[in-house]
């Protein structure tokens, strides 16, 4: 249903290895002056076998991607076994994994993006991967609240080991320059923000990552895409695919056809102002 809307692929969960309801009711508020929703769902999904099921569903022509995370009531240091039990049983069934370092929305990053860390999840993922016969690409979810050196850090990871490539950006955890009164801010509470107030630092960190890794991996640019304008910003910034969340429940399923019909446009004037071959 959501590739006939226009998309053309999509990301699914983030999954965990059990089952897990999230964190208490209320979790997701709408911040209707900042085009803006902050969530602490807390990673509530069906678990790895639920997810099995659906993913056993023919979906040719359609690129599925798995987000992958722990259990939060998974110890940091069982982390690792969490990531590779999913990675081995969804191996055959998803297009690509996105590796979600991130405990839940309800947490800060803490020392999660330490190289140590990173390390210790990716490396059995890349152990896993040699001895198949199907290469599926892994790429790293970033926080957009990570100080850019340490950007440049992960950047760098990338460069030195068999990661494909970088989701940015992940919701933030700032409330800087927002229009809704604090009031009702400090009756929310925590969670991440994600909409219109990430996109600058969305784009940014994007474009960052591309120039430090000369453009030569893949990044998928998520993060205050609300219309088709955002989308070319996020492109030009050096994103391969992007990713829509709080833009499409703003706007509905016309801001798909919108971005389409937008790039496709693009795309014809730029080959109609191209000089013929031999010319």
């Amino acid at each position: 249903e959501l590739a006939a809307l226009g998309f053309g692929f999509i990301e699914i969960g983030t999954v965990t290895p059990r089952p897990q309801a999230g964190n208490p009711r209320p979790r997701v508020f709408r911040l209707p002056k900042d085009r803006a929703i902050i969530n602490r769902i807390g990673l509530s999904n069906r678990g790895l076998d639920k997810t099995i099921c659906h993913l056993r569903r023919p979906h040719e022509g359609l690129i599925v991607g798995c987000n992958i995370g722990k259990n939060t009531v998974t110890p940091p240091e069982n982390a690792a076994a969490d990531y590779l039990r999913l990675f081995r049983n969804l191996y055959q069934y998803a297009d690509y994994f996105t590796v979600n370092i991130s405990c839940d929305n309800s947490c800060r990053e803490g020392t999660t993006y330490t190289r140590t860390h990173i390390l210790q999840i990716l490396d059995p993922l890349f152990d896993f991967r040699r001895g198949q016969n199907q290469y599926r690409p892994i790429l790293l979810k970033i926080s957009p609240d990570l100080p850019d050196p340490l950007i440049d850090e992960v950047t760098d990871l990338m460069l030195s080991t068999p990661l494909d490539g970088i989701v940015a950006v992940n919701g933030t955890f700032s409330r800087k320059g927002l229009e809704t009164d604090e009031e009702t801010l400090d009756e929310i509470g925590s969670g991440r923000l994600s909409g219109a107030p990430l996109t600058q630092r969305a784009i940014e960190v994007v474009r960052r990552i591309h120039r430090r890794s000369h453009g030569a991996y893949p990044i998928i640019g998520v993060g205050g895409l609300m219309n088709a304008r955002d989308v070319k910003a996020m492109l030009a910034a050096g994103a391969s695919l992007v990713q829509l969340y709080t833009g499409y429940i703003y706007e509905g399923p016309s801001l798909v056809k919108e971005i389409c019909r937008a790039l496709i446009d693009d795309a014809a004037s730029e080959a109609s102002a191209s000089p013929a071959p031999g010319k």
